[in-house]
């Protein structure tokens, strides 16, 4: 199952694709609201939640995240399982948001010569744990590194060719929504950013603040 399909079977439902895992929202007036949500949600997902339901509650709203763990990538599973949240929160009265902002995910992003060199460094001084790949045949190399807690963002390294100077090694890859990724590019460029490059939008725009650091703009659009 590609991207698009992926984003064309959750949309109707009020979920949005975004880097690997479908989300949405639902908006509340209390904590205890969201709480009740989210038991919805739980019980909805069944025995299967622990395997691929996530909920952030805040005081406003709780964020749903569906994924396979297991596979590290959105399947048939999570599909099902997003029409079958949907409906018991409808039942119980709670609208789905997938909004045009406020869901997102964050990666850091470490440009490497050898990644085989600095990729255990960044493993154990962060905690983090191996991405599962759901790659056939892939390589510890070209997995991801994130929190087993489901906390900090996602860190992922990319194979420079040759050493870059007077060039940062780190940036940030902000993924959103792909309505909300325009208004992002634009915010970001009205805050005093430049336009590095949009030759792979939308898949992602590269900018750069006033001093040169760099940050992608990142949806899940024209990547498969």
């Amino acid at each position: 199952m590609n991207r698009l399909e992926i984003s064309e079977a959750i949309g109707p439902l009020g979920w949005r694709l975004v880097l690997g895992a479908v989300y949405t929202e639902v908006l509340v007036p209390s904590m205890a609201d969201a709480a009740a949500a989210a038991a919805h949600a739980v019980r909805a997902a069944g025995a299967d939640a622990p395997r691929h339901l996530s909920i952030d509650i805040r005081s406003d709203r709780a964020v749903l995240r569906l994924r396979t763990r297991d596979a590290g990538a959105v399947t048939g599973r999570d599909l099902e399982l997003a029409r079958a949240v949907s409906q018991t929160l409808a039942e119980h009265g709670f609208e789905l948001s997938a909004g045009h902002g406020a869901i997102q995910a964050l990666e850091i992003a470490i440009d490497a010569l050898d990644i085989g060199a600095v990729r255990p460094f960044w493993k154990a001084v962060t905690g983090y744990i191996d991405e599962p790949s759901a790659e056939p045949g892939s390589s510890d190399l070209n997995a991801g590194l994130v929190d087993p807690f489901g906390r900090g963002p996602a860190i992922w390294f990319q194979q420079m060719d040759s050493p870059r100077a007077q060039r940062n090694r780190i940036h940030l890859d902000i993924d959103v929504t792909h309505e909300a990724a325009q208004g992002r590019v634009d915010a970001a460029l009205a805050a005093g950013g430049r336009l590095l490059s949009d030759r792979r939008a939308p898949a992602f725009w590269v900018l750069a603040d006033a001093e040169g650091n760099e940050a992608c703009i990142c949806t899940w659009q024209g990547r498969d």
